[in-house]
């Protein structure tokens, strides 16, 4: 594993080399990564340019839906949600619970997001509440209704649990609805990871054109 200059780890063997001189004129690029080389997992319109600028350009084309997710128990599986969430490019992230979180799962995609902190469940739904977002649940539990064809509001906060105890009492009770992903084998549940990517691509087949992401399907 290496270490690319104020950006943190990153893959090895993925994104270019050294730009070849004339460099490009701009304050988006970052001149240690134009001199040697951009290894970042990023986009390839996002090539040699800084993380600012990067999260600046992002943000202009956020898409309205936001995540939550609980961390009472350093999760590992909280990275990994939040790297499916950089992928869908979602407005905000939010840490429900402890301050700190287990970051390696999300591989410095957290960097290029808007992360906030509650460290209540009650601060957490104000929160929600004064910014009209709906808190859909996101878990396989009694009150469950089923995800598959169910309309979701383009605005609102997907919430998820931890991985094995699942949503809290107080997570479920500020929640307008909960959502189960339904099972078909001998296992209850999935883990927390994998069942957001599954309720995130959910949203986006109802709010997201696939024709808005076709220039950015290739990744170096």
């Amino acid at each position: 594993m290496t270490t690319e200059p104020g950006a943190g780890e990153f893959y090895p063997f993925v994104g270019v080399g050294p730009h070849p001189k004339p460099w490009p004129v701009g304050e988006q690029y970052d001149q240690e990564l134009l001199e040697l080389g951009d290894k970042r997992n990023v986009l390839d319109e996002y090539r040699y340019w800084t993380v600012a600028a990067i999260v600046a350009d992002l943000n202009t084309k956020r898409n309205p839906l936001h995540i939550a997710v609980e961390n009472w128990k350093h999760d590992l599986n909280i990275g990994s949600l939040i790297r499916t969430a950089n992928a869908f490019n979602v407005a905000g992230i939010h840490i429900v619970g402890k301050r700190d979180w287990n970051r390696r799962g999300a591989m410095v995609t957290d960097r290029y997001m808007n992360v906030q902190h509650h460290p209540t469940v009650t601060e957490f739904a104000e929160w929600a509440k004064t910014n009209k977002l709906a808190i859909i649940g996101i878990d396989n539990i009694d009150v469950s209704k089923r995800l598959e064809n169910r309309p979701l509001p383009r605005e609102c906060v997907l919430f998820f649990g931890q991985e094995g105890s699942g949503m809290s009492d107080e997570a479920v009770s500020v929640c307008e609805v909960v959502l189960a992903i339904n099972q078909y084998g001998s296992t209850r549940s999935i883990n927390a990871s994998a069942a957001g990517a599954i309720a995130m691509y959910a949203w986006g087949l109802q709010h997201l054109s696939p024709k808005d992401s076709d220039n950015n399907i290739s990744q170096g």
